[in-house]
């Protein structure tokens, strides 16, 4: 379980094939405090750690990552999927005591969406995000949503697409400071939704 906050900003050092796909990932955390096993929110995919280290004076862990994963999220993308050198926001799961500070998140991605806009409005930054209509409906105005692993509030909202505002803190924090048209994002609607859906009916 993770809140959305992000605190630390990884990056990919290698990915490999071997039965599915592990991604070796420099971090700032105390490697000694992570645990084989631990989850750690990987732009939003919630993964498990196999292995940790230090290499290049740098800190590590690596996490296997399953076909299903791939298909759900943007990891594999070819043109914005997880390759050596790309940032990624990272997250540790919560503990008991900890602050609530975004939402609750699960980590399991429920689909992808893209930039399609990307406007300047005092300090801030407005994003309009396109996604399709399946997963659109859950997403609500004034709701919370989850984007790469950041918990944000959704501004607007219509059939296919939604609104964001950035603040400089989140972008400065994140690897929101370089979005660009067209970039594909991993997608965590609120958990509220699903269970909604489901209680509705539409899940059926």
């Amino acid at each position: 379980m993770f809140t959305g906050i992000i605190t630390d900003v990884g990056e990919i050092a290698k990915i490999e094939k071997i039965k599915d796909t592990r991604a070796k990932i420099f971090c700032t955390y105390n490697i000694s405090e992570i645990d084989l096993g631990a989850s750690i929110c990987c732009d939003g995919v919630c993964l498990t750690v196999t292995d940790s280290g230090i290499s290049e004076n740098k800190n590590w862990f690596s996490v296997d990552i399953s076909s299903e994963t791939i298909l759900k999220t943007i990891i594999g993308d070819k043109d914005f999927g997880w390759k050596p050198g790309r940032k990624v926001n990272l997250e540790r799961s919560l503990k008991l005591g900890d602050e609530l500070g975004g939402h609750i998140v699960t980590g399991h991605i429920d689909g992808t969406g893209s930039i399609e806009k990307i406007l300047d409005v005092e300090g801030s930054t407005q994003v309009t995000f396109q996604t399709n209509r399946n997963l659109a409906k859950f997403i609500a105005e004034k709701g919370s949503i989850t984007l790469n692993g950041t918990s944000l509030t959704v501004n607007k909202a219509d059939a296919s697409s939604f609104d964001i505002n950035f603040i400089p803190h989140t972008k400065d924090n994140t690897t929101w400071q370089k979005m660009r048209i067209g970039e594909k994002v991993n997608i965590e609607i609120d958990i509220l939704a699903r269970y909604v859906d489901r209680i509705l009916g539409s899940g059926k």
